[in-house]
């Protein structure tokens, strides 16, 4: 399984953005997909996540209410809808997959089997 992330850019706070997640290889498999973010001399923390297979969403709540996680089955990608941006927000954003349902340990990137390489937010 391979993710692919794009989408991400520099801009001013209070802008928006549209990451997407393109997975590849077996995606059948997939039940849990999650976008994490790496803030600057911070460990990777967990932004959002959805039951690809149901469309349940989980969110961190310091995104909650400005950052949509969204999925396109058919085409096998995975969104992130950031609007509201502060400068709080200037991270690497990753996606990730794993093959059981989210659950109560959706925000454990632990939990998580593959990883893209992630995309650069930078706002100011």
């Amino acid at each position: 399984v391979q993710l692919v992330e794009s989408g991400g850019g520099s801009v001013q706070a209070g802008g928006s953005l549209r990451l997407s997640c393109e997975v590849s290889g077996c995606p059948y498999n997939t039940y849990c997909m999650a976008w994490f973010r790496r803030l600057t001399g911070k460990a990777r923390e967990a932004v959002a996540a959805i039951d690809v297979q149901i469309g349940r969403t989980y969110y961190n709540n310091s995104v909650k209410g400005r950052f949509t996680i969204t999925r396109d089955r058919a085409k096998n990608t995975l969104f992130l809808g950031v609007t509201a941006l502060v400068a709080e927000d200037t991270a690497m954003y990753y996606c990730a997959s794993k093959t059981t349902a989210c659950g109560g340990t959706w925000s454990s990137r632990d939990n998580f089997t593959y990883w893209g390489r992630g995309t650069q937010v930078t706002v100011s």
